[in-house]
């Protein structure tokens, strides 16, 4: 993350860039300089999860019990001292920095297969030094952290960007993270989560200044250092050949230091040396070897430019980029938000309008232009008109809407009307950065998703309303194992649903839905395209409803009508009775473990078993217990079921908010339902034989609860067609991994799952995306009838 070398280089040849620090005398100083005023730290939630995640145990799927008190302690130290802490998460994956984000990804496939290799071999959890966080763990942690009354925010554009830029302009004591784009950024202090003692509070602040006096630059300079050395933007390689001819001609290389040093040393000394002859004078691509990569190194520069700041390397017009030669003359902010915009002047109506860059000809262009006709979109006039009319692309058509100009969220209206969010908390968004094309026309159900997305109460529903694309990350999945499908495929047919609900307009019509791109990791996916993923048709009594009587009416029975459609995106209508038998807290995991038998033929009544003994068993045990729990040893397949229920787990969240949350949202939370290493125990337990009562830890009234829930999960799979038994019944050539004999093929003959639509999993799966079209981003919805 971050510049490339420049961590290093700070630690070992600049260390007197890094002063230890104390957060509560930092404190007490703010608040004299502030009288009445709260001592306010940024956190960069995504760079904290591996300091965060302490529990020894990391391989079973998560210790989430423990995570929570973990991150209630944290929050509850800086709340003793009275600093206020606001936490900032990745909502998106922009686009200059997929290919980055996909070069991590196959980095850590590796790795997972290091992680398989050795628990194989050894039986036991491999050490620290192969840590691989937990699947979910950044999307749960958004959750644990509103639950423990802390105001957190999912970026509409890269997090650090937000991140630096609500530091600088809400005065704040600091930034904490691990990203040395921190010390780049023109903002409020950086300090190191990696070198926090929480029991002190001590840690390290990186001092810019100090960094700019020792490489004898300005802090305007520090964009252009970052973006020569390479960064998320600037591939490495793109001036590795001009960082050596820096090299090379440097006539003050240290001994003392390594070459990585005497590069970065080399590169500033020759930015200088530029700054000083011609600066002002010259074009930035007449001075340095921009080539063809002229237009992503300006964006790269400007990358770090926040609202309101300048670069004096922008001297003229570069083509390519826009508004950087021309002063910030407004920020769109609410008093409640702090996402801002960098604006510009029309001209011609004196509006002040949000800027966007056309690549090919680098014109001034407004956001509401067609980056492929330049034609500009006619702007509402209208004052009375506070609602953005977003531009919808649909597949049949390539006409567009309308951008209204002052965009502005109603905290009056009723948010989704989810009992567990307070109204009062919703917060005016303000303009989108990035967004210029959206994949629906309504503007107030846009509004309210940014809204949820924006403060953490959705998953990837805001993502696939605006840009139509979404990703998710690795999870502990053996690919050399074949007998049990990546989670990527088992939970694609409810994802399909889901995108049918939000972008069908009402009625259920999916023929004219566009298709989304899928970003997601699985074993031969060697993620150079997306997956073009097509919605599936919702089977939904009455019909598919609207979104707008889903998230925003409260007329009677319309509840009812949210579960309706929460069970049609699993496909499991017929299963309402069994789950409502259940109730809560249980009825989420008994409709998630249903849709997993139903899914997938592999598991067996053992598998069912360890689900729900863990989960009874989990309610009545304190967290010191969990962590005192010791297995006898490891086994890969629990370890790939653990990650598989807990990403169904965020599945659920995805669904349960897309439906306007029927369900309460704790009620599959992992800290209430799963927990890894008992999970594993119970696993264990099972495949030896041990019996119910052994399981239940010969407790009568879970024994009761347990009969319960095993008996709802076996009828509702019963209608599917789908028995679930004891591995010992299966045939010994199937030795408990291929399923039961019939397998799937009664299901997937016609490319249809077992009850209506989408693949089942064994024909998705790996490697198998799609033989049919032959399209640059493969099509996996077009083998369906």
């Amino acid at each position: 993350m971050g510049v490339r070398g420049l961590q290093g280089f700070v630690g070992s040849s600049c260390p007197h860039i890094c002063t230890v620090v104390n957060f509560k005398d930092l404190a007490e100083q703010h608040r004299s300089r502030h009288p009445g005023g709260t001592p306010t730290i940024v956190v960069d939630a995504m760079c904290c999860l591996r300091y965060w995640y302490t529990p020894d145990s990391w391989i079973c799927g998560g210790q989430w019990r423990e995570y929570f008190s973990a991150l209630r302690e944290f929050v509850k130290t800086f709340t003793a001292v009275g600093i206020k802490l606001i936490f900032f998460f990745d909502g998106m994956v922009e686009q200059n920095k997929r290919d980055e984000w996909v070069k991590r990804r196959l980095k850590n496939n590796r790795e997972i297969a290091r992680i398989f290799h050795y628990i194989k071999s050894n039986k036991e959890q491999p050490g620290r030094n192969m840590f691989f966080i937990p699947s979910g763990l950044a999307v749960f942690t958004r959750f644990a952290l509103k639950t423990l009354g802390q105001e957190t925010r999912c970026s509409l554009q890269e997090a650090d960007y937000e991140v630096a830029s609500y530091g600088l302009q809400n005065d704040c004591l600091g930034i904490l993270g691990e990203d040395t784009d921190y010390l780049i950024y023109d903002t409020c202090p950086y300090f190191s989560i990696s070198e926090l003692c929480l029991d002190s509070l001590d840690t390290v602040m990186l001092c810019r200044e100090k960094l700019c006096q020792s490489l004898g630059l300005g802090l305007s300079d520090l964009p252009l250092l970052a973006c020569l050395l390479g960064n998320d933007v600037i591939p490495e390689g793109m001036f590795e050949s001009f960082r050596y001819k820096c090299l090379s001609s440097y006539t003050s290389v240290r001994e003392n230091f390594d070459k990585k040093g005497n590069i970065i040393l080399a590169v500033a000394d020759h930015i200088a040396k530029v700054r000083r002859l011609h600066q002002g004078e010259k074009k930035l691509e007449e001075i340095l070897p921009l080539g063809t990569n002229k237009a992503l190194f300006y964006k790269g520069v400007a990358s770090y430019l926040l609202p309101g700041q300048r670069s004096p390397w922008f001297f003229q017009k570069p083509e390519g980029v826009i508004t950087l030669d021309k002063p910030v003359v407004s920020m769109i902010s609410g008093p409640e938000s702090h996402w801002e915009v960098p604006m510009c002047t029309d001209p011609e109506s004196k509006q002040e309008v949000p800027m966007c860059t056309d690549p090919e000809s680098g014109r001034d262009v407004p956001v509401c232009t067609d980056p492929e006709s330049g034609q500009d979109i006619s702007l509402s006039s209208d004052p009375e008109f506070k609602q953005e009319v977003p531009m919808c692309m649909r597949s049949e058509s390539k006409q567009k809407l309308p951008v209204g100009t002052n965009p502005e969220f109603n905290p009056e209206a009723p948010m989704f009307t989810n009992p567990e969010i307070k109204q009062e908390d919703t917060i005016n968004t303000g303009p989108e950065m990035k967004q210029q094309v959206t994949m629906v026309s309504d503007p107030e159900i846009l509004q309210v998703a940014r809204a949820h997305h924006v403060q953490a109460e959705s998953y990837l529903v805001y993502n696939i309303l605006s840009s139509g694309e979404v990703e998710c990350s690795n999870s502990l999945e053996d690919e050399l194992d074949q007998a049990l499908p990546s989670q990527a495929f088992v939970y694609r047919p409810v994802r399909q649903r889901v995108y049918s609900l939000l972008l069908g307009g009402g009625g259920g019509d999916t023929s004219a839905c566009p298709t989304v791109k899928e970003w997601f990791v699985y074993s031969g996916n060697p993620l150079r395209h997306p997956d073009l993923v097509r919605p599936l048709q919702m089977n939904i009594p009455g019909g598919t409803p609207s979104l707008k009587l889903l998230w925003l009416s409260q007329e009677p029975g319309v509840q009812a009508r949210r579960l309706d459609t929460l069970l049609a995106c699993f496909d499991l209508s017929s299963s309402r009775e069994e789950l409502q038998a259940v109730g809560s807290p249980f009825e989420a995991l008994c409709c998630l473990l249903i849709y997993l038998f139903v899914q997938v033929d592999t598991l067996c009544l053992e598998d069912l078993h360890a689900f729900i003994a863990q989960a009874l068993c989990l309610q009545g045990k304190p967290t010191v217990q969990l962590v005192d729990l010791e297995l006898d040893h490891v086994d890969p397949r629990a370890v790939q079921l653990g990650s598989l229920l807990v990403r169904g787990l965020t599945t659920l969240v995805l669904v349960n908010s897309a439906c306007g949350f029927p369900w309460k949202t704790a009620d599959f939370m992992p800290w209430n339902l799963f927990d890894g290493k008992l999970f594993h125990q119970k696993y264990l337990q099972s495949e030896k034989g041990c019996t119910v009562e052994v399981l239940v830890e010969q407790n009568r009234s879970r024994l009761t609860k347990f009969q319960a829930l095993k008996s709802a999960v076996c009828r509702a799979c019963v209608k599917e067609n789908r028995p679930i038994s004891s591995r010992r019944h299966w045939r010994p050539h199937h030795s408990g991994r291929w399923g039961r004999q019939e397998s799937s093929s009664h299901r997937t003959s016609s490319g249809h799952s077992r009850s209506g639509q989408g693949q089942h999993w064994r024909d998705q799966g790996p490697g198998k995306r799609s033989g049919v079209c032959l399209t640059p981003a493969l099509d996996i919805g077009c083998v369906f009838t």
